[in-house]
């Protein structure tokens, strides 16, 4: 069962009278508990594709659909509460609001996706990432480790069907990195579905399949 498909997506930008062309006819799928990663140079469209997937940008050509769902060509309103509901996102860095807590940013995201704010499974999501001590800390006293693994806990907390990630283990050391692998694959165990842009190695050895971009277009899905 596909958890993501993506079809056939075109995405054009103009830049004064010149025409960029990001996305070419890029089509790819994720299959329920499996984790895809997607590698290319820059340049190569892997952030345009993300943004397209998540409903954050609309496609010139093709289509988006989540677990079944159209995503593209909808309203925005329409479009927000598919996101809220089905997709986690963890960017490699702004997940967090500086001016909500660890547990507040948790909290929040709970609540923008429709789910009970439940202090049982906030309780969990800490512990699950090694917060627990820092859960009433804001943005500006943690460390950048643990920022990314908050934002992990963020991504995950309404229990998406699909988790896009976006270099998320690009600004941490490895240690940190080794757990974050470690809690996408718990994720994936327990029945969700990952979508990982990255430029590391060791992120796409955990995948179960590696998509290349180049220059806008699939090259490689192995």
């Amino acid at each position: 069962m596909k958890a993501l498909e993506a079809h056939d997506l075109y995405r054009f930008y103009h830049v004064e009278e010149e025409e960029i062309l990001a996305l070419k006819g890029v089509s790819l799928h994720v299959d329920v508990k499996e984790i895809v990663a997607v590698q290319g140079p820059s340049g190569s469209g892997k952030s345009t594709l993300l943004w397209c997937i998540a409903g954050l940008d609309e496609p010139d050509g093709g289509y988006v659909a989540l677990s079944g769902n159209r995503v593209t060509r909808k309203s925005e309103p329409a479009r927000a509460a598919l996101r809220a509901r089905l997709i986690g996102i963890m960017l490699q860095s702004g997940n967090l609001f500086d001016h909500l807590s660890v547990e507040g940013n948790i909290l929040l995201q709970m609540r923008l996706a429709g789910k009970k704010a439940s202090r049982h499974r906030l309780s969990l999501l800490l512990e699950m990432v090694g917060l627990s001590s820092v859960r009433h800390s804001f943005p500006s006293q943690i460390s950048g480790g643990e920022a990314a693994r908050a934002g992990l806990a963020v991504a995950i907390s309404a229990e998406p069907a699909v988790l896009l990630a976006d270099e998320p283990t690009g600004e941490v050391d490895a240690e940190t990195e080794k757990m974050i692998l470690k809690l996408l694959d718990d994720y994936r165990r327990g029945g969700g579905s990952v979508l990982v842009v990255t430029h590391s190695d060791a992120v796409a050895s955990y995948a179960d399949r590696v998509i290349r971009l180049f220059d806008g277009k699939v090259v490689t899905d192995d």
